[in-house]
């Protein structure tokens, strides 16, 4: 249950945090709903590591990857509903971070980490037609620009989430990953075939 309570605690503190921030009080409507949309998609993201690996207590592994990619869609779906909101706010500047040629640095590293989503969950959906060495070097790698993008395009803007929550949600995160990434071990997996 300690897992479990820190995952809730990890994901509840940024987004109550961002719910209080005094710059809500002058945005629209559609801004605040995209900008949650990250957040939760950043919280969906600190999930996903432990779900793959079968790492979260009382989950079975048929539960734990069915709820991986469960999870995998509403994240697809949280990245294009905050593009959208901010689509509604401010078309041009999207197109901009779309066509990675916006002046800021966070917008691009959001624009590598979404079409990083998209690949991977496009990957994701193409699974069984792949050598699993293949596939699993292509997920990991697609994932991990994911996590990267997502990490640095949130440290990067000041905005309605709060700096320290902010900086916890990005390091637990990033820990999450690397963890999932050495318990899953893919480069043996990969040295394995190789001398085989």
């Amino acid at each position: 249950m300690f897992i479990w309570g820190v995952l809730a605690l990890a994901v509840a503190t940024p987004i109550f945090a961002a719910a209080n921030s005094p710059s809500l009080h002058w945005r629209d409507p559609i801004y605040i709903a995209a900008g949650f949309a990250g957040i939760i998609g950043m919280a969906l993201m600190l999930c996903h590591p432990r779900l793959a690996i079968g790492a979260l207590p009382g989950l079975s592994p048929h539960a734990s990857r069915s709820l991986h990619r469960y999870g995998g869609a509403a994240l697809v779906l949280a990245v294009l509903v905050h593009v959208a909101g901010l689509w509604i706010t401010s078309p041009p500047d999207v197109i901009d971070v779309l066509l990675f040629r916006s002046p800021t640095p966070f917008a691009i590293w959001g624009a590598l980490a979404m079409w990083a989503v998209f690949a991977a969950a496009l990957l994701a959906a193409l699974r069984g037609r792949l050598p699993l060495r293949a596939w699993r070097w292509g997920h990991t790698a697609l994932v991990s620009l994911a996590v990267a993008g997502t990490i640095i395009h949130a440290i990067q803007i000041l905005g309605t989430m709060e700096p320290i929550t902010k900086a916890l949600l990005s390091l637990l995160l990033g820990a999450a990953l690397v963890f999932a990434i050495a318990k899953r071990r893919v480069w043996v997996m990969g040295l394995r075939a190789r001398q085989g």
